[in-house]
């Protein structure tokens, strides 16, 4: 069963996935935009942004999860997100083996571990530099299917200077950025019972053709069978974000 909900870090969310047994996850992870730092049965992760779908092989009964908002993990994780593309490591290769493992050991001991991840963001954005405004507007122009050209006048950075930024903050360019999100919008409307066509116009894209290459691409799957099983998963339309039915 999965579950999410917001976190008090801003823009994060804490989710969970549980089974009573451990199971290799049936779907592909879909690209989003973010970046997670996940406790899997007593493994602490980093999972990088994707630009393909990813494929847990391991069996995992119990996942808690915090998702940060677009751009905004590297200034917590300390380490630019393009140096974690397509990646999941395990933290001691970024703040040494003593410190994940101590980690590792509060969440594991603590009763809800996703709360346990959400403290120590808490804590790590306490000390870390705020965030960074332009982030945000980029992540809200692009996600709002406003063209990178455009967004890059908007904001007044200019268009060599808007994709250094892109891959220090979210892994890739702008325009990788821009269609993942775009695909995000589409499977949300799928999940919300919009037909493919409908999805493909309202999200941005030129047909519903288009829109079938972006999801076999990102998601590994097609419009119409990521409905149906949304619907088939989830009646009341709730389905994980980051992960395919």
């Amino acid at each position: 069963m999965y579950e999410e909900r917001a976190a008090r870090l801003d823009g994060a969310v804490l989710w969970t996935r549980t089974a009573p047994a451990p199971v290799v996850s049936a779907g592909p992870v879909v690209p989003d935009g973010c970046m997670d730092l996940i406790w899997a049965d007593g493994r602490l992760l980093v999972a990088g942004p994707d630009t393909r779908p990813y494929r847990p092989e391991e069996a995992v009964a119990r996942y808690a999860g915090l998702r940060f908002a677009p751009g905004d993990a590297p200034r917590l994780l300390g380490v630019p997100a393009r140096a974690l593309r397509d990646l999941r490591i395990d933290p001691a290769e970024l703040w040494g083996a003593a410190p994940a493992r101590r980690l590792a050991d509060r969440i594991a001991a603590a009763p809800d571990p996703a709360l346990a991840l959400e403290e120590y963001a808490l804590r790590r954005a306490a000390d870390a530099a705020p965030a960074d405004p332009l982030l945000r507007a980029v992540t809200a122009r692009l996600g709002a299917g406003r063209p990178v050209a455009e967004t890059a006048d908007a904001l007044g950075i200019g268009p060599r200077r808007l994709h250094r930024l892109s891959l220090d903050a979210f892994g890739y360019g702008p325009l990788t950025l821009s269609r993942i999100l775009r695909l995000q919008r589409a499977l949300a409307l799928l999940r919300a019972g919009v037909p493919p066509a409908g999805a493909a116009a309202r999200a941005g894209y030129t047909d519903q053709a288009h829109l079938g290459r972006d999801a076999r691409a990102l998601a590994d799957t097609t419009p119409g069978a990521y409905a149906r099983a949304a619907r088939a998963q989830a009646p009341d339309g709730t389905s994980a974000k980051r992960e395919t039915p």
